[in-house]
């Protein structure tokens, strides 16, 4: 009588896939060094992009691409529908890096956008960021509480979002350099930006982020134009500084 599969491999000292012990720890080995590189490879990209300084001189040279749009004073987008193009001057260095990279990736949707980001080095970006976060700025102290009281409503979407809790005081001191000052950006801008956290499956509109998809998840289209509205209305430190475009 014929030994069966699993008797054979048993006879000749073979795992239940029919190879050795010897191969199974040969080959995970093999598998384990191939994660470990990538993941030290992965660690060396983010690395470096985080070392890369920015120098704000030569940003201003680069800004050629930017000031089409972001230095013209009431300029609107018309993708994925009308709105002004977001203010920028005054705006965290590593949130314009953070969202420039996002456009890279595809993380963030946007066919203008991503063709200007591939274009952009690490240190373009870097260069950039650096420029626009002290561009216009002035050295007036924003309060740490709004001067403009929420409604009762809009009291109660902020609370149930925690805005505050990453975008910080007035909302113009965010806790962690990557995320943005939102006080005072344009309002049709936020809820435009707010319902892409929203959309899923699109390959042309929306934005990847677990955090602000679970926030904004949590509200209706409404109470988001009504959470963009106040926000809008909130005195804080971004701007739109005209610019030439001749140099």
């Amino acid at each position: 009588m014929g030994l069966t599969a699993a008797g054979y491999n048993r006879q000749q000292n073979l795992g239940p896939w029919g190879f050795t012990l010897q191969d199974c720890a040969r080959k995970m080995n093999k598998t384990l060094t191939t994660l470990f590189a990538l993941a030290v490879a992965c660690g060396t990209a983010v690395s470096y992009a985080q070392e890369v300084q920015g120098d704000v001189k030569a940003g201003e040279q680069k800004t050629a691409m930017c000031i089409g749009c972001h230095g013209i004073v009431g300029y609107q987008s018309s993708f994925p529908e009308v709105h002004k193009v977001p203010k920028i001057s005054g705006q965290s260095a590593g949130y314009i890096a953070s969202a420039l990279h996002a456009y890279q990736k595809g993380d963030r949707k946007h066919p203008t956008m991503r063709g200007i980001a591939i274009s952009l080095t690490d240190q373009d970006i870097a260069d950039l960021s650096a420029y626009y976060a002290q561009h216009g700025k002035t050295t007036a102290e924003l309060p740490a509480k709004p001067a403009r009281e929420p409604s009762t409503q809009v009291a109660a979407l902020l609370q149930k979002g925690a805005c505050v809790s990453c975008h910080g005081d007035n909302f113009a001191k965010p806790i962690d350099p990557s995320y943005p000052h939102i006080a005072g950006q344009h309002a049709d801008y936020l809820f435009v930006a707010l319902k892409s956290y929203k959309t899923e499956k699109n390959p042309h509109v929306g934005r990847n982020n677990g955090v602000m998809a679970g926030v904004a998840g949590q509200f209706s289209n409404a109470e988001l134009k009504a959470l963009a509205s106040y926000i809008g209305k909130v005195d804080g430190d971004l701007q739109v500084v005209p610019q030439s475009r001749f140099r």
